[in-house]
């Protein structure tokens, strides 16, 4: 592992969870050293990853991002980017496995928030229990890759169900061999080709998926919001404005 010091390892029911540090960065591992997140120890709320930009970047999509749902919390660095960048009135947040928010808190900056709630179980089973949301993000993943809810059809069809009007749907899909998301014929299928892609350079492919098939994603409109906010959070978001497409 190099210079990583391992500041905490969790065992439960689906396998091991590793809190480890090199330098000025933590990263929350699942089993054998795969990387689920990454905290910059100085501003937790920093993103550091390509594919968490351009998820936040999905958070501009809709007139006003209010309300937040988190299907997946991880180490919580996109989330604890929103509640201090954009105008959160409430964040709930579904975590499969109960060391996940407790080493997010202890170890990854997750503060106290009065405006966050956690949920611990199965998202599938805990989606119609959450309110509906101006933004829902999906990021549910294994050591072993996406969830099988990233390519469930019933899942994904609730997932839109349960967006506020003017929501979207932002999802972390992996990147298949021939260059297009996971499921791609399922997820053309499902939301009838109207959403949008961005491949990022880790080799996911973040989804941007409206809640009604009438709205549009304006490419203008975006870059001005992205723009602005580029200018509090310290990075900017050209590059996956650039790559940005229709599905295809």
């Amino acid at each position: 592992m190099g210079n990583y010091q391992q500041l905490a390892e969790v065992h439960d029911d689906y396998g091991v969870i590793r809190v480890v540090q090199s330098g000025d960065y933590r990263f929350l591992e699942f089993g054998d050293e795969v990387e689920q997140s990454c905290s910059y120890v100085p501003d937790p709320a920093w993103l550091e990853y390509d594919y968490t930009r351009a998820m936040l970047l999905g958070a501009l999509l809709p007139e006003r991002a209010e309300r937040l749902l988190f299907l997946g919390l991880g180490g919580g660095n996109l989330t604890m980017a929103c509640l201090r960048h954009l105008p959160v009135a409430a964040v709930d947040a579904v975590e499969l496995r109960p060391a996940v928010p407790r080493l997010a808190r202890e170890f990854m900056g997750l503060g106290e928030d009065p405006r966050l709630s956690i949920r611990i179980g199965d998202a599938r089973a805990l989606l119609s229990d959450c309110a509906p949301a101006d933004v829902i993000f999906l990021d549910l993943y294994t050591d072993a890759g996406p969830a099988s809810a990233h390519i469930a059809w019933g899942f994904l069809e609730a997932c839109r169900a349960r967006l506020r009007p003017g929501g979207w749907l932002v999802i972390n899909q992996w990147t298949a061999s021939d260059g297009k998301p996971l499921g791609a014929a399922l997820l053309r299928g499902v939301f009838r080709h109207c959403y949008w892609e961005c491949p990022v350079p880790e080799g996911n492919v973040i989804l941007y998926v409206p809640a009604d098939p009438e709205q549009t994603l304006d490419p203008a409109r975006l870059g001005a919001r992205a723009g602005e906010l580029a200018g509090r959070v310290g990075y900017g978001f050209d590059a996956y404005l650039q790559v940005l497409r229709p599905a295809s």
